[in-house]
């Protein structure tokens, strides 16, 4: 056997051991947990008096519209299970309960799922009713289930670390049973797919038998066959995450390139000049009088956009695009009004940030957050520290 063999063998050993050992960008997923749950908070909140109109009984599109559409896309949402308003009531407050949970990080395993529930309800019960960040909060909601995004900066990881594991308590047998017996409903009255209701059945499955192994054999061979299966799918959830933000940016690249009013430096100029997209007349009316700067921001949107997916792996241009991004999605929540859409997006690049760069933002806050001193010896540490030493502590965290 030649030495390129053995060494390819040996690398690929070395990736496969790394894969299926750890759960990869641990402070990255935190961030997009905490990020994406905080924007769907917010909207929910902030559209709390119009609920009726976006989501509920009073809308434009009415139940029956949305039941007739349902019935031929087959979209998931249990606000198709009953049109009165109480159950809308109950759908939405659980919705806004599990976002600011999941922003916590507490019971992730299973606010995450709840989360997921709420997002696709409301938003398949009216399709009409978004700004281009719901779809990338839609699908997002679906992939934090498959990463163990609180293993840093959550209050799981805090209970794991005073308690020795994430599944103590009685609070998540509580809320898994209160699970299963929605899931059970939706399957008996036919309110799930098929598809769906595999999945949940898969999913309450998976953590009953966690919690039982976590509990009864925590340091066994059972333990370690679920913590390698855990790892996989968490790294294999990021990588789908990461290729979904690096889809977003290149599709819409590649199609502002065939837009004669982007070849022209002219784009920007038309949405600055719509009193819809104005909510600083004043600040857009001044952008848009100036010719050079509408054609210098026209380009290099494109630009940048276009060109991100191939520096992933020069680390110091990435970082340099990341932040324009991040800036010129802030630019937009300012000047054109969609605060939303900024925030779904600026945590979806959240997922190329440094992670010497997320130590670092976890040191600073916690520097300035008062920590209780603990009782009878017990020292608790900084919540962003050594992910994976503590990673078998940490349990059943997602």
């Amino acid at each position: 056997m030649s030495d390129t063999v053995r060494a390819a063998r040996a690398a690929a050993g070395r990736a496969l051991a790394k894969v299926s050992g750890q759960a990869l960008a641990p402070y990255q997923s935190a961030v997009v947990r905490i990020g994406f749950s905080a924007t769907w908070l917010f909207f929910l909140l902030r559209e709390f008096p119009n609920r009726h109109e976006l989501y509920g009984p009073d809308g434009p599109w009415s139940w029956e519209l949305a039941e007739r559409l349902i019935a031929s896309n087959h979209a998931f949402t249990v606000l198709m299970w009953s049109d009165s308003t109480l159950w809308f009531e109950i759908v939405y407050a659980v919705s806004v309960l599990s976002s600011a949970l999941l922003m916590l990080g507490w019971r992730t395993r299973a606010t995450s799922v709840v989360f997921m529930i709420g997002v696709l309800s409301l938003q398949n019960r009216s399709v009409f009713m978004g700004d281009g960040g719901d779809n990338v909060i839609h699908l997002m909601a679906i992939y934090l289930v498959l990463t163990r995004c609180a293993q840093v900066w959550s209050l799981d990881a805090a209970r794991a670390r005073r308690l020795g594991t994430a599944t103590a308590g009685r609070a998540g047998p509580v809320l898994w049973s209160v699970l299963g017996a929605v899931f059970a409903y939706g399957g008996v009255t036919g309110g799930f797919g098929t598809l769906w209701l595999t999945a949940f059945a898969a999913l309450w499955v998976v953590a009953a038998l966690w919690w039982m192994v976590d509990r009864y054999e925590p340091e066994g061979d059972g333990r370690a066959v679920l913590d390698v299966l855990a790892n996989l799918l968490h790294n294999a959830g990021m990588l789908v995450i990461a290729v979904e933000v690096c889809l977003i940016y290149a599709t819409a690249g590649w199609y502002k390139i065939q837009g004669s009013r982007w070849q022209d430096g002219t784009a920007l100029y038309y949405p600055l000049r719509l009193d819809y997209f104005t909510p600083w007349p004043e600040l857009s009316g001044f952008l848009a009088s100036s010719g050079t700067l509408v054609m210098l921001l026209t380009y290099g949107t494109v630009a940048v956009q276009v060109a991100f997916p191939f520096t992933l792996f020069n680390r110091r241009i990435k970082n340099v695009l990341l932040a324009l991004m991040m800036l010129e999605h802030a630019g937009i929540a300012v000047l054109l009004g969609l605060p939303f859409f900024s925030l779904a997006m600026i945590a979806a690049d959240a997922v190329f940030l440094p992670t010497a760069f997320l130590v670092w933002l976890g040191a600073r806050v916690a520097a300035r957050v008062p920590v209780r001193r603990p009782a009878r010896g017990l020292q608790i540490r900084d919540l962003g520290t050594e992910p994976e030493a503590e990673q078998r502590t940490v349990g059943s965290v997602a």
